[in-house]
């Protein structure tokens, strides 16, 4: 599934005020709907680079906007028509991975490779794709480019709102419930491995940005239970109750145990670097609006690193 690059072509500078009907919706989204649909990554460039502003300071993608805010719109690239639109087999390719729909939500098993979002030099990601099904779909959480699974996405602000609160949540019975699988290099030290260690980004001798475990970081909860363990590896169910970037591969990671395949928290020389990465987002409980559960089976390139481990 290819995502290329893209180069735009240019419009004016000016300052718009947050209205009622905008109130809670994020920055980028925002931004998307104000800027005339541009391509997602461009949004997140003028973010990154401050040319947006919120009440005069920056801010964040996922900054949540209030009634009266006033938002500085740069001069932006427009789309010029050639390469802008995701590829038609895409959509396709995505329209059957829903694994379930209904008038406040979509649920969709998202394929390893493809970025939740655009950016770093990507034209567009699940995001636009479903956009591109329905315009009203906006993303309530994210996966990492690598890590396959179910990935939720709201019918309007209304619904994002309330499933963003259930992923927020603090009580058990409110909160939305993530399931992970993965494959360990290494075995942990007990059957059940709580994680309470905060991570924070950080950006490497490389310039690439990482994530480690620091004691000024942000808190980090993940629980890992093995499921099945093989001679040097763990396969293991991860449940996390903090959502942080790369946040179970960091944890396994600090334990000593990275993920299979994870290219860049996996050192190990004799990890099986050509094999895909072992992540994937397997079970949700949604809480809202009413109490359900979705499950996406292990992708048939992870259930074959797993059998031919059990052949020995």
């Amino acid at each position: 599934m290819s995502q290329s690059d893209s180069s735009p072509s240019r419009s004016p500078v000016r300052e718009v005020q947050v209205q009622p009907d905008r109130s809670g919706q994020r920055l980028d989204n925002f931004l998307m709907h104000a800027l005339g649909g541009i391509p997602r990554s461009l949004v997140y460039r003028l973010i990154r680079t401050g040319q947006v502003r919120v009440n005069g300071g920056r801010a964040k993608p996922m900054r949540k906007l209030v009634t009266g805010d006033r938002v500085r719109l740069p001069p932006v690239a427009q789309p010029n028509g050639s390469n802008k639109s995701v590829p038609p087999g895409v959509r396709e390719q995505i329209r059957r991975r829903i694994v379930h729909s209904q008038n406040e939500f979509v649920v969709v098993n998202k394929p390893a490779g493809l970025a939740s979002q655009a950016g770093s030099g990507l034209d567009w990601g699940l995001d636009d794709v479903l956009a591109s099904l329905d315009k009203d779909l906006l993303p309530v959480h994210r996966l990492d480019r690598q890590t396959s699974g179910l990935m939720v996405f709201a019918r309007g602000r209304k619904a994002a709102k309330s499933l963003q609160q259930a992923f927020q949540s603090t009580a058990v019975g409110d909160r939305a419930d993530k399931r992970y699988f993965a494959l360990l290099c290494g075995c942990m030290p007990e059957d059940l491995v709580v994680l309470d260690w905060p991570l924070k980004k950080i950006r490497d001798r490389s310039g690439q940005h990482r994530v480690i475990v620091a004691d000024d970081g942000q808190q980090a909860r993940s629980t890992f239970k093995r499921l099945e363990t093989f001679a040097e590896h763990d396969y293991v169910e991860v449940r996390i109750d903090t959502g942080r970037t790369h946040q179970i591969r960091v944890h396994a990671a600090a334990l000593g145990c990275p993920i299979v395949g994870d290219g860049l928290y996996n050192d190990s020389q004799d990890n099986e670097q050509s094999a895909p990465m072992f992540l994937h987002a397997g079970m949700l409980r949604l809480p809202w609006p009413e109490d359900q559960v979705f499950h996406a089976p292990l992708p048939d390139e992870l259930n074959q690193v797993l059998n031919s481990l059990r052949r020995g």
